[in-house]
């Protein structure tokens, strides 16, 4: 069978691609038309198993993402099949996957509720995540810099982002960052808030990407009651795994903020944005995402295929 590596997945997608196929299949989903399962975890001492599974028939996929995780390490597998006719169709590595698609669903509920106009990105947590976050967010806004703080933030990484995004790349303090950018992404492993939500600007959009654990937050309760909205994947899952929202005070009123990613993805660009108010989009990884992005990328590594067999034949 077809195996698809980290690799191969990088040189096979890209971001435009990308959010446009999630874009499809969480409206889909919205319109009863595709699936999702829950993510199920099993633990025993420090080895943890996880796995979730979607069905797309409109880009006539299915599959499920299986992933260990063993002393905060994580490793992924998708196992993807033909929906329509039941087929096995390949296994792909999904630690590419997973930073695309995440960064992409950031990008689609940002459009939606940033300020469009948008010139300073924070991003706090500076692993695989935030810099799949830095660069998606810098190809589609127009950004004029990149404010960035993480424990292992050096000059070597910040000049590294800075090529890759095409834009200043500056370390700063959390709450520096916080109280500076129009759109933060949050993509660290703490289990306790990283900045007062006091300190963020009017109209901030904040993407809060870093732990699908119920213990664990990223976001404390100020920054969840000035949230005029917060936009999740998808609420039965969220509402179960999301530390930040599980955690936060009865006061914060959040299941009457709250907006699936598939309502949220009929507005308009700009039409959520509130000048006066701030937006949260708190992200656990769903099913769909990873399913919808692996039919991507097995659809154009077949396309490459036939078009190198028909030029071998020529």
């Amino acid at each position: 069978m077809l195996h698809l590596t980290d690799q191969q997945l990088h040189e096979l997608l890209d971001a435009p691609a990308v959010q446009e196929v999630l874009e499809q299949a969480f409206i889909e989903f919205g319109q009863g038309q595709a699936a999702q399962q829950r993510r199920v975890r099993t633990q025993v001492g420090d080895t943890r198993l996880s796995t979730l599974g979607a069905v797309i028939p409109g880009q006539q996929v299915a599959g499920a993402k299986i992933y260990t995780t063993v002393h905060g390490a994580f490793n992924f597998v998708i196992v993807l099949f033909d929906a329509l006719s039941g087929q096995a169709l390949a296994t792909l590595d999904a630690g590419a996957i997973t930073q695309w698609r995440t960064a992409a669903c950031s990008v689609l509920a940002a459009q939606r509720g940033a300020n469009p106009h948008s010139q300073t990105l924070g991003v706090l947590g500076l692993g695989a995540q935030g810099m799949a976050h830095a660069l998606q967010f810098c190809q589609t806004f127009d950004l004029q810099r990149v404010l960035v703080w993480s424990p292992n933030v050096d000059e070597k990484r910040c000049h590294q982002l800075e090529l890759e995004c095409g834009v200043p790349v500056r370390a700063a303090r959390a709450e520096e960052i916080a109280a500076q950018a129009d759109i933060l992404v949050t993509a660290s492993r703490s289990r306790d808030p990283l900045f007062d939500g006091r300190s963020l600007k009017p109209g901030c959009f904040v993407a809060a990407v870093g732990s699908s654990l119920p213990t664990a937050r990223e976001l404390d309760d100020a920054c969840l009651q000035r949230a005029g909205k917060i936009v999740v994947e998808w609420g039965e899952q969220t509402l179960a795994e999301a530390g930040d929202l599980i955690l936060a005070a009865s006061n914060c009123g959040v299941s009457d903020k709250l907006c699936e990613l598939s309502d949220w993805l009929q507005l308009d660009r700009g039409q959520g944005y509130d000048a006066q108010g701030i937006c949260v989009y708190k992200s656990v990884g769903v099913a769909i995402e990873d399913i919808a992005v692996a039919g991507l990328a097995y659809r154009r590594h077949q396309l490459g295929k036939t078009a190198q067999e028909a030029l071998a034949a020529h």
